[in-house]
């Protein structure tokens, strides 16, 4: 970096994960800024698009200085809306066609079947607004069916029947357009295949049933060059549906970890995407010859994962994010953490249906586990008086009361220290009228 102060925007900012940038190493040189906080930009009920971006200029154009880069560790629409935003201001940054040929999942699966064939299940598109859409699937029972844009699962569903089907669809066309209108509007700025602007962002995709131990190699693409920076291991919870876990590093071989990297860097370079952080998403099947499945890009580095590197390397993988948005080459030391491994652990209520929240850690419980865990940081995600069903972008199957970031020697002692948190910290909920989940 120069020695001169330069001026990074977080699109999305929030008090919690913005102390993730005061990590980044060699931060004195870099002034970080609010772009809009997370709560104007994601998990909205209704996303508005033009508005959000108008108040992103508004913010940008008022500021008295240079703006020298922005970033964003946010799903959709932050990444959208961080490569608008760049090309307009001439920063460094994916283009919004490499964006969401990244997100949107049957565009990617167009894109990827061109150049890595053999590492991509059968799918076909849904349009669940059709009467006749579960007769026109070409996808054998049982298959995946999700939204063509979505995130933490939302809208995800595990079809092993026609019943299960035909109650998937009633439960899209209910949902979809809430994020499906605003990702057709973003279609209309970018230049999609004719049967992707057909569909539009109200479609899904239906996929064959992929399996195995999954994994994300992290990296950046900088003047088309593609580099890893870390491998991470995704696991999911007793249901095999539900995401419980990101560890870090990945326990898989070099082999498979070099051979998920390679495939990332050929998908990457396929779609065009440059200046730009990404983790693709693999299923490696150790039951069929090592077999590596694509399961989804997201292109953007994933707060899910900044304080397990900050643990286990010292460094949180904003720095490579700040880099590259600065348009510099970035360099990224290992082991320099306290921990060797590091997990986000999903405190999960595995349960369908509905209920009241009627208790939550308070501050006591909060500092009893604090001086017994003073490393471990913990977010609530649900308050008292809540009802579950009042949760925004769930996956169908579970509910998150809580995320903790644990660091420890071994898979055991952060096993120890989440049944520790599990006794030190309180929830309760009112059963007694359930429901049904939304």
């Amino acid at each position: 970096m120069t020695n001169a102060v330069q001026n990074v925007f977080l699109l999305g900012w929030d008090d919690f994960h913005a102390r993730y940038l005061h990590e980044v190493a060699r931060s004195e040189h870099v002034r970080f800024h609010p772009l809009l906080r997370s709560e104007e930009v994601i998990y909205q009920q209704e996303y508005r698009i033009e508005d959000i971006l108008t108040k992103a200029r508004r913010v940008l154009d008022s500021f008295d200085g240079r703006v020298d880069g922005i970033i964003t560790h946010w799903d959709f629409p932050a990444i959208p809306i961080l490569a608008i935003l760049c090309e307009e201001r001439g920063l460094p940054g994916p283009t919004l066609e490499a964006v969401l040929k990244c997100s949107h999942k049957y565009w990617s699966r167009l894109e990827q079947r061109k150049v890595v064939p053999e590492h991509i299940p059968d799918f076909c598109v849904v349009d669940p607004h059709d009467e006749g859409a579960a007769d026109r699937i070409t996808v054998e029972y049982p298959f995946w069916l999700k939204p063509v844009t979505a995130y933490s699962s939302a809208l995800g569903f595990h079809i092993g029947d026609r019943s299960a089907l035909e109650a998937a669809l009633d439960e899209a066309r209910e949902q979809i357009d809430r994020i499906g209108d605003p990702v057709s509007e973003l279609l209309t700025r970018a230049n999609p295949p004719s049967e992707v602007r057909a569909l539009g962002g109200r479609a899904m995709i239906a996929e064959g049933i992929i399996d195995g131990k999954e994994l994300a190699p992290e990296g950046y693409v900088h003047r088309g060059r593609v580099k890893a920076h870390g491998l991470i291991d995704v696991v999911r919870g007793e249901n095999g549906k539900s995401i419980e876990e990101v560890v870090y590093p990945s326990t898989a071989p070099d082999e498979i970890g070099e051979r998920a990297t390679r495939a990332a860097a050929a998908v990457m370079q396929q779609i065009g995407f440059d200046d730009g952080c990404f983790n693709v998403e693999f299923f490696w099947d150790r039951r069929d010859e090592d077999k590596l499945w694509i399961v989804e890009i997201n292109p953007r580095v994933s707060q899910s994962h900044s304080n397990l590197f900050e643990k286990v390397d010292g460094i949180s993988n904003h720095a490579v994010a700040v880099q590259v948005a600065l348009g510099q080459a970035p360099s990224f030391d290992h082991g320099g953490g306290p921990y060797r491994q590091a997990a986000k652990i999903f405190w999960r209520r595995y349960d369908n249906d509905d209920a009241k929240v009627t208790r939550v850690p308070d501050e006591r419980d909060l500092a009893r586990f604090r001086e017994r865990q003073p490393d471990t940081r913990i977010e609530i995600d649900v308050q008292p008086g809540q009802r579950l069903s009042e949760l925004l972008d769930q996956d169908a199957y579970s509910w998150v009361l809580a995320e903790l970031h644990i660091g420890g020697r071994d898979r055991a002692e952060i096993e120890a220290k989440f049944a520790e948190a599990q006794e030190l910290l309180p929830f309760a909920f009112d059963d007694s009228s359930p429901g049904l989940r939304n």
